[in-house]
């Protein structure tokens, strides 16, 4: 990936965090939010994804969720929300806005920075979900599967 396509993306994650509700920005002192272009090979083995896979991952939550975490002093976990440049951008259909039709006539369109755009906040949604215990079904029945 190139610095100003990791520029341009990082630029858009800035703009979505600003327009969060207020105590959405908050929870992202406590938890950190990390943009990496793709999770490490540490990350994929844990989530059982094969390396050649690793463009389909958008997103992860790291850490104990909100609802698990202990009131034992001394334990310390630091939870993460990760999001991944490529995965994003390759969801989203690439950074150039395409349209093809299919061979039964129906026309596909992906691709742009609108797309791009629309992934990082669902994405960033989703995994904040999840730091409020939120399933993957609950997060598909709001729209941020």
């Amino acid at each position: 990936m190139s610095p100003e396509d990791r520029h341009r993306f990082d630029d858009l994650v800035d703009d979505i965090v600003a327009e969060l509700p207020p105590r959405l920005v908050e929870l992202l002192d406590e938890k950190p939010l990390v943009v990496d272009d793709r999770p490490s090979p540490e990350m994929l083995e844990a989530l059982g994804v094969p390396s050649d896979q690793a463009d389909e991952i958008c997103g992860l939550h790291s850490g104990p969720m909100m609802t698990e975490r202990s009131v034992e002093p001394g334990e310390v976990d630091l939870p993460m929300i990760h999001i991944f440049r490529e995965g994003i951008i390759a969801c989203a259909g690439g950074w150039s806005p395409w349209r093809v039709s299919s061979p039964d006539g129906e026309i596909l369109e992906g691709g742009g920075e609108d797309l791009v755009r629309e992934e990082i906040r669902i994405t960033l949604l989703h995994e904040i979900g999840h730091h409020f215990g939120l399933d993957e079904d609950d997060l598909d029945r709001l729209g941020y599967a």
